[in-house]
């Protein structure tokens, strides 16, 4: 019934370690008129089954959906997304009056290579990161709705940023809603889905929000690269004697001051500044709680080395400005950016500041955001939080 892709001999041995990628580097034969986005049956050089998945031209070229012998149908779609609701109901994160924000399906992380769902409210925002779940979005958003019941209405397909290879349209695909008002933690917050940066708002940093959240009272907090002003906002609510948003774009200081009205109107406690990063740091004022939580700066390996080098200088820019008892809260979302990589970059850069520092927690991505132990290249998320003395 799919088509196979066959493997060069010796090649299967990571996939029998349940790892979800066929590298293209891995393959001997790829059966004629096989097309991208076509689900396959991965077989060793002998023939034996080993996986079925999505195929797509490129150095990943099989994204493995199971290691069964199985049809993707609409029975598929359902069980795998009722097991990761399950596993959300676990968290508590799913019929919580105080929050109706999260992370329904996270890739790899739970045995859906190339999709990622969020929930706002009644809302699922749907994003496709390979060719073989665009093409079928209408079946995983169909199943969608009937796993979630009435806990969801609509779905908005938004793919246009991560399929660069095909032209898919942001839209409704199910249903429609002007309501864009979503709760994180008793907190509002206007999700834009149309243009916005991922799904439209950057759900795992959840709980590190509410983190700073507890180190806020009474402390001057800069909020750097602020998008949408979460982490001002829940500095506010913890009662930060002043909070500053910076960010190089006006859509996203025009969202945080939308924010910050939500929750707090009028309140003559926050500031917005549209400037970039290091232009402001290096006039930066007198600050005691710092976030530095810039987009990716490396998005493939090759960007590596002048990733590392710009958050050696983002970060010893703050560790010279930042007072004396401040606290810094510094992140990394670079998949190819290791915890060893952010740490030596930091430690780096608290050296060249010629600070005392020490570490008072260690950050990562939030359990809806789950990591498949067979995919260690799903821990993106590295988060340090930093005594200043």
């Amino acid at each position: 019934m799919y088509s196979v892709i066959q493997l060069k001999k010796g090649k299967e041995e990571s996939l029998l370690r349940f790892h979800p990628w066929v590298f293209s580097g891995a393959v001997a034969h790829v059966d004629e008129g096989t097309a991208e986005g076509d689900v396959v049956r991965v077989v060793n050089s002998n023939g034996e089954f080993i996986a079925v998945g999505h195929y797509q031209q490129g150095s990943i070229m099989v994204r493995v959906l199971s290691f069964h012998d199985v049809v993707i149908d609409d029975a598929f779609w359902n069980a795998r997304l009722s097991s990761a609701l399950r596993m959300r109901q676990a968290l508590g994160l799913t019929d919580s009056p105080q929050n109706n924000t999260y992370r329904l399906v996270h890739g790899e992380g739970d045995l859906l290579p190339g999709l990622i769902i969020d929930i706002y409210g009644q809302t699922a925002v749907m994003q496709a990161h390979s060719i073989g779940m665009h093409l079928q979005r209408h079946e995983i958003a169909r199943q969608l709705v009937s796993v979630m019941a009435d806990r969801i209405q609509h779905v908005y397909y938004k793919s246009e940023t991560t399929l660069s290879f095909v032209e898919p349209e942001n839209g409704f695909i199910i249903g429609g809603s002007d309501d864009n008002i979503a709760l994180e933690n008793g907190l509002k917050f206007r999700v834009d889905w149309l243009k916005g940066q991922k799904t439209g708002f950057f759900v795992d940093q959840r709980e590190n929000r509410s983190l700073l959240e507890f180190y806020a009272k009474g402390r001057r907090v800069l909020n750097m690269f602020c998008y949408t002003g979460g982490f001002s906002v829940y500095a506010l609510r913890g009662g930060a004697e002043l909070v500053h948003s910076v960010d190089s774009s006006a859509k996203a200081i025009e969202l945080t001051r939308k924010n910050v009205a939500l929750n707090f109107p009028d309140d003559t406690r926050h500031e917005a500044y549209c400037e970039d990063a290091f232009k402001f740091l290096s006039g930066m004022g007198d600050y005691d709680l710092v976030i530095l939580d810039p987009p990716a700066f490396a998005k493939h390996r090759g960007a590596l080395h002048n990733a590392l080098k710009g958050y050696t200088r983002l970060n010893q820019k703050a560790f010279e400005k930042i007072a004396s008892g401040g606290i810094l809260f510094t992140f990394s979302c670079s998949q190819v950016v290791t915890k060893e990589h952010f740490r030596n970059a930091v430690f780096t850069a608290a050296a060249l500041a010629g600070r005392k520092v020490r570490i008072m927690h260690q950050l990562h991505q939030p359990a809806d955001h789950p990591i498949n132990i067979y995919h260690p290249e799903g821990e993106y998320l590295k988060g340090l939080v930093l005594y200043v003395e």
